[in-house]
């Protein structure tokens, strides 16, 4: 369950770092380019968000080759 709900957080975070790219595209295609910098920026750091959550789901909820108890 842990790794659905990770998994779906890096997903939320995908979503949203598209959507900042393409306000950033906007911004350089109106002429703007301090609004499509910054937003270029802010979509940056939220891709560097959803992947770290990704790979730390990932890490964290892996199956580990455990020893058998006893002997």
């Amino acid at each position: 369950m842990k790794r659905i709900a990770g998994i779906l957080v890096a997903a939320f975070y995908a979503v949203i770092t598209f959507l900042a790219f393409g306000h950033s595209a906007d911004g350089w295609a109106g002429g703007h380019a301090d609004l499509g910098f910054w937003w270029a920026v802010i979509g940056g750091f939220l891709a560097i968000a959803g992947l770290g959550a990704l790979v730390g789901t990932l890490l964290h909820t892996r199956r580990r080759n455990r020893l058998p108890s006893g002997g």
